[in-house]
């Protein structure tokens, strides 16, 4: 596909020098405001702000339900949006699991335009995994995952979200669902104590008759070597949702990023919601080479890849 920009020739001077140096310099001022690797246009997402976001929540610790540094996290997400969002509600209940155990859990919705109907709804986890199930080395499996794509990714791409949405607000409303509880446990089969705060969401929605247009659940979206493929589910559930999405990236030139291969069903937040009757896919990596290992570090996930997903997030909104 070739853009504006690149199809872009230079002026042709004829006798006067005067007015061809003119042309010149406009030129060369519009081809260096064109897209490219680093530099800058109109409308780019702040990677580097989602990115900061995403290492200030690695920083708390594991944000495993019922631990200090979730605790701590919840907090700082809770007041970062109220300084960006018209409304925050706090889901907050006590989740008992299969061994009996008392969860605190909580999620947190940040609406923007709350007197809106016409809404779109994105989703992402903020809490991490206890154990590092999938890692090679047995010792490490007992360790608590730091969760710098798989937790913090989506936290700060929402974070950022919420700057630019308080800066240009959109037209519709959009509600961004941080839920907690998604990896805590095992994903079997049987799903036993996972996907705990989009259930709970499914059947406790912010009002009667809660329909958004449509919904995007925002899942490992950091990885320095992104490849997001079209997952099962959500092709089957709400083929126009992911249609939309892709064709969106496609136009803002990520199709080098959003392919269009098709990958097996992941067992994800969307899944309640579907079931809820909610139209949400999910937007995620899977084949991510650190998921579920302690070597999912900050250093993992890269500022360019938020930006890539960030701009295609918001111009969905736009």
């Amino acid at each position: 596909m070739i853009g504006a920009c690149s199809a872009r020739v230079g002026p042709r001077c004829g006798s006067n020098k005067a007015l061809c140096l003119l042309v010149t310099t406009a030129f060369i001022a519009g081809v260096a405001g064109c897209k490219g690797d680093t530099g800058p246009r109109a409308g780019k997402f702040d990677g580097e702000s989602a990115l900061g976001y995403a290492t200030t929540q690695v920083r708390f610790g594991p944000r495993i339900p019922g631990s200090p540094g979730a605790q701590r996290a919840g907090d700082w997400i809770i007041e970062q949006m109220r300084s960006r969002a018209d409304t925050v509600i706090v889901q907050s209940w006590t989740h008992t699991t299969a061994d009996g155990r008392q969860l605190p859990m909580r999620n947190i919705l940040a609406r923007f335009r709350p007197e809106v109907t016409s809404r779109i709804l994105y989703v992402t986890h903020w809490d991490t995994r206890p154990v590092s199930d999938y890692s090679e080395n047995l010792g490490d499996r007992q360790l608590p995952v730091p969760g710098a794509n798989d937790g913090a990714s989506g936290v700060g791409l929402f974070i950022a979200l919420g700057d630019a949405l308080k800066k240009n607000p959109p037209a519709n409303g959009v509600d961004l669902l941080f839920v907690d509880g998604e990896d805590y446990g095992s994903f079997g089969p049987p799903l036993v104590d996972v996907l705990i705060g989009s259930t709970y969401f499914a059947s406790h929605l912010p009002e009667p008759g809660y329909k958004p247009i449509f919904g995007v659940l925002w899942d490992m979206i950091g990885d320095r070597d992104l490849a997001i493929r079209q997952e099962y589910n959500s092709v089957e559930a709400a083929p126009e949702v992911l249609q939309r999405v892709w064709q969106t990236a496609a136009e803002l030139g990520h199709d080098d990023v959003f392919l269009s291969e098709q990958i097996g069903p992941v067992t994800d937040d969307h899944v309640p919601l579907i079931a809820a009757g909610l139209r949400v896919i999910d937007v995620i990596d899977i084949d991510y080479p650190h998921h579920h290992r302690p070597t999912d570090t900050i250093d993992k996930i890269s500022a360019r890849s938020l930006s890539i997903v960030g701009e295609v997030a918001e111009a969905l909104l736009r």
